[in-house]
């Protein structure tokens, strides 16, 4: 069934209009791409800091959406014209099926543009309407911990209705930060690379055979177009290989799942490329943790 998302994005409102526009025309090609991908039909529009997607099966495009970079949340939203009578009425359709007895529950508005209320006062009007309606439910308001929370969003002449929000990986878009290389090997090399990929670089990897599964099962989704050389098992290989592809991609920088201190005496193989290792000082335990939030992305 056909429907409308509304997605979320951080660090991109916090740039300068001109960078903003662009790493907002990113954003919506990536997720445009990721669609495809999935073979999900989507149309996109941008309003204020936000995107607005409107698909035909958006439950599948939300958890696709989780790993699109850029994205710090999404929500299946509801939309109606900014009227008192027309807010309410949908947001009672909403909720009556999720009212059950003794439920509490609280409204959670929000409001942009110039209107007669306040968000505290829209929140307040709707929760006394719930209460009117469902009285005989034994419903109780909750500010603090409710079971349940609606949520209202006046964004000008149209208001979005929705029950909650699915996270993202946040982070820039991926595309807007240059190239790099990565060596993955494992769960540390993955998390590397994904790391230069949340902050917006494009990633071309060197696989070794220990660290196959990750890229496969977790790298590739998060960019279906990713780059790919499989190497030896033997670690004098890789050096090599990562040099070579760094030429080949034109690449700005190479990431390493190791100490960069170990590798500078062959820098001649790198030239003016920037080294990473942006995990060098997490431990495994602290690794395993971070890819394991990772990969709860992809569930």
């Amino acid at each position: 069934m056909a429907g409308l998302l509304l997605v979320r994005y951080g660090e991109l409102g916090l740039k300068s209009p001109p960078v903003r526009r662009q790493f907002e025309r990113q954003l919506r090609r990536n997720v445009l791409d990721q669609f495809v991908a999935e073979g999900i039909t989507g149309r996109l529009r941008s309003d204020r800091g936000h995107l607005y997607v409107e698909v035909d099966d958006p439950v599948r495009a939300l958890r696709v959406l989780r790993r699109v970079f850029g994205v710090t949340s999404a929500s299946v939203v509801h939309e109606v014209p900014t009227e008192r009578i027309a807010v309410r009425d949908r947001l009672l359709e909403l909720a009556d099926p999720l009212l059950t007895p003794g439920i509490s529950f609280a409204v959670r508005a929000r409001r942009t543009g110039t209107h007669p209320f306040t968000s505290q006062e829209l929140a307040r009007d709707l929760g006394a309407d719930i209460i009117d309606r469902f009285g005989d439910r034994g419903l109780k308001v909750n500010l603090d911990h409710p079971e349940l929370e609606l949520f209202v969003e006046v964004r000008g002449p149209r208001t979005y209705l929705y029950l909650g929000r699915e996270a993202g990986p946040g982070g820039l878009p991926l595309g807007v930060a240059g190239h790099v290389v990565a060596l993955v090997d494992g769960p540390r090399g993955a998390l590397g690379a994904y790391l230069l990929m949340k902050r917006g670089c494009r990633a071309a990897i060197v696989e070794t055979p220990s660290g196959a599964e990750t890229v496969e099962r977790v790298l590739r989704v998060f960019d279906p177009h990713l780059r790919v050389e499989r190497s030896a098992a033997d670690p004098e290989s890789w050096e090599p290989a990562l040099a070579r592809l760094a030429e080949e991609s034109n690449a700005d920088g190479v990431v390493l799942p190791i100490d960069v201190a170990g590798y500078v005496p062959a820098r001649e193989r790198w030239g003016e490329r920037v080294l990473f290792s942006p995990t060098v000082g997490l431990t495994e335990g602290e690794v395993t943790d971070r890819w394991e939030r990772i990969t709860a992305l992809l569930t």
